[in-house]
């Protein structure tokens, strides 16, 4: 029997989302993006889910495009190759968008389309075995799907030089370039991840959707428009539910009421 090419785990609250494709390092085809792009959509409406972690099985986090499947679209007219260009925008368009902190695993190859992957994880915590590279003119051909997400993680200037030469790089230069955000040995990961987790536990699950909404919303809206969207966004958390309840623990010096069952991280003074 073929095996799912996409696992899915929920644990209370929090949701583990698997490429599971680990014969061919996790490469992309048409039902592991549909899969993506679906679960990805269930979980962004879910109430009691939290925090989603995206990894990969086996060796790789996401080699890119399956090989076969390249094949075959090698021989699709304009149309036909238009439109699966669409499905795969849609499914980095849904998981970049995604209203729950999404945190990437990302260990071993994360080529072409996976380093879209990464690029829509809001944090990601890579392994020092980790490779990256946007390998696609090597291919004759352009990340072009991907452009939008990788643009505003890393920046023009990096993406100018590392779309053109295609070279591979290492973990420590996806941190200094804000691609990834921690990087830790691979048999460390699940503790780094738990860290993390527990970290974003520690906020107003309605606050962060808020956070990843205005960080989209001031990159796309004209400077003049900005302040009146921001002022409203902040009037809106403090007169909200969870806002007074938040600020009202803090006065108190209790618990915030959405981490209560949690054990309590001390702070330094």
């Amino acid at each position: 029997m073929e095996q799912e090419p996409l696992k899915l785990i929920l644990e209370g609250s929090i949701a583990t989302v698997t490429l599971n494709r680990p014969e061919v390092h996790n490469a992309f085809e048409p039902r592991l993006i549909t899969l993506l792009a679906d679960v990805f959509g269930e979980l962004s409406m879910r109430s009691d889910v939290r925090v989603i972690v995206l990894g990969g099985e086996g060796r790789s986090f996401c080699a890119g495009a399956d090989l076969t499947w390249m094949r075959e679209i090698a021989g699709y007219g304009r149309e036909r190759n238009s439109e699966d260009a669409r499905l795969l925008a849609r499914m980095f368009r849904i998981i970049d968008h995604c209203p729950k902190p999404v945190v990437g695993r990302v260990h071993g190859a994360a080529i072409g389309g996976g380093m879209g992957l990464v690029a829509t994880c809001d944090i990601a915590v890579a392994s020092t075995r980790a490779r990256f590279a946007f390998s696609e003119v090597r291919l004759g051909l352009a990340p072009a799907v991907i452009s939008p997400f990788v643009f505003a993680k890393i920046g023009g200037s990096r993406c100018r030089e590392l779309f053109l030469t295609a070279r591979r790089f290492g973990p420590d230069e996806a941190l200094s370039m804000g691609l990834v955000h921690r990087v830790v040995p691979e048999t460390d990961m699940d503790e780094a991840i738990s860290k993390v987790i527990q970290d974003l536990l520690a906020g107003g699950p309605a606050a962060q959707t808020s956070c990843k909404e205005l960080l989209y919303t001031i990159s796309t809206t004209h400077p003049d428009e900005v302040d009146g969207i921001t002022a409203a966004a902040i009037a809106e958390l403090r007169g909200g539910e969870e806002g007074q309840a938040g600020m009202s623990a803090f006065l108190k010096r209790e618990p915030a009421p959405w981490t209560k069952g949690r054990p309590q991280k001390k702070e330094s003074p």
